[in-house]
């Protein structure tokens, strides 16, 4: 019977730029089960810290569709391949080379964006966003529009826009106070500040972490953060703050003699895939876009003024952010935001003069 089914997927493509695997879904034995499946989308650019180029976006959409069509997929696994990144954004090199000061080119880039962002939100399957590493900029924005987020008590969470002259209006600005609230998503998304594994989830913005550094055979939290509760300056309850001093030293030490084994993640994911698969499939579909319809709500009001705005700032704080970043020595890439905002005091333009000005040396 199955042989005359239709499919109904745009296109068939050989992807280049992702992997696309279908991984057998296990029982609650930990047997694979004949016939059912989840997807596995990987990011693969782990040498620019798994950055999306645009032809990387358009395969991204395209494995959304892909997986959602397929009536054997269970749930969806969105990651990347490496133990560094999860994603750190749009791949800044080509940022700075090619839509650096095009603003109609970005705004065609940032439609094909908006579309990634979607194709997660209306997957008619769950999506778990599996963090191996860094979840920063874009790649916090896509992984926010996922359904489950776990991650390896190594990776780090945060914004980058401001810092290198962009907003973070890819879904951060519309999603982010929804799972830690107001006052935390300006913090975050204005000041750039990373959190770790551990205040992501005390925070509520993943579901799990679990350590994946193995020293003298044995797994140990992540030793970079302190994993006791504290209170943050507004007396609430947090963990996972980093550690600072000679204590950093150590831990530092700790972490470059151990060595990254991301089985526990995969074992949480795979146990979270199938306590999925034991539910109505209809009915997890239906809560799930319920549950969705709040982040759509913002995400379907401002996609497109967000698009516009991201376009033309190409022209001026993007231009010289990505490029400061492109061009910059290491640990030098950021403009001279002294230099920035004194000549914009004295109305200088927006000009060759002005940028040349401020690019790091």
């Amino acid at each position: 019977m199955g042989q005359n089914l239709i499919s109904h997927n745009l296109v068939e493509i050989d992807f280049k730029e992702i992997i696309y695997e279908l991984r057998p879904c296990l029982d609650a034995s930990g047997q694979p089960v004949k016939g059912l499946h989840n997807a596995w989308i990987f990011l693969n650019n782990p040498k620019q810290y798994n950055s999306y180029t645009t032809n990387a976006v358009k395969e991204v959409i395209l494995a959304f569709r892909q997986a959602s069509n397929d009536r054997s997929v269970v749930a969806v696994v969105f990651t990347a391949v490496g133990d560094k990144a999860f994603c750190t954004g749009g791949n800044t090199k080509e940022y700075a080379e090619y839509y650096a000061g095009r603003p109609l080119e970005y705004k065609q880039y940032m439609r094909l964006f908006n579309d990634m962002i979607t194709s997660i939100l209306m997957c008619d399957k769950p999506v778990i966003c599996r963090v191996n590493g860094m979840r920063i900029a874009g790649g916090q924005e896509i992984g926010m529009a996922c359904d489950f987020t776990v991650a390896s008590d190594l990776a780090v969470f945060g914004q980058a826009g401001p810092r290198h002259g962009s907003a973070p209006d890819g879904g951060s600005t519309d999603f982010l106070h929804l799972f830690v609230g107001i006052e935390r998503a300006m913090q975050s998304c204005t000041l750039c500040e990373m959190w770790s594994a551990y205040e992501a989830k005390s925070l509520g913005l993943i579901t799990e972490a679990v350590p994946v550094l193995k020293v003298d055979g044995k797994f140990v939290r992540n030793p970079m953060v302190i994993t006791d509760r504290w209170l943050d300056d507004s007396g609430a309850v947090v963990y996972g703050r980093s550690k600072t001093g000679d204590d950093r030293k150590d831990a530092k030490d700790i972490l470059a003699g151990g060595t990254v084994d991301l089985a526990p993640l995969d074992q949480l994911v795979d146990n979270l895939c199938t306590k999925l698969m034991y539910l109505m499939p209809d009915c997890v579909n239906k809560t799930l876009n319920s549950l969705r319809k709040k982040k759509l709500e913002h995400w379907d009001r401002n996609q497109q003024s967000n698009r516009d705005w991201l376009g033309l700032n190409m022209m001026t704080e993007a231009k010289a952010g990505f490029r400061a970043f492109n061009e910059g020595p290491k640990g030098n890439r950021e403009v001279d935001f002294i230099k920035l905002r004194t000549m914009l005091s004295e109305g200088h333009p927006w000009d060759d003069e002005l940028l040349d000005a401020i690019l790091p040396r």
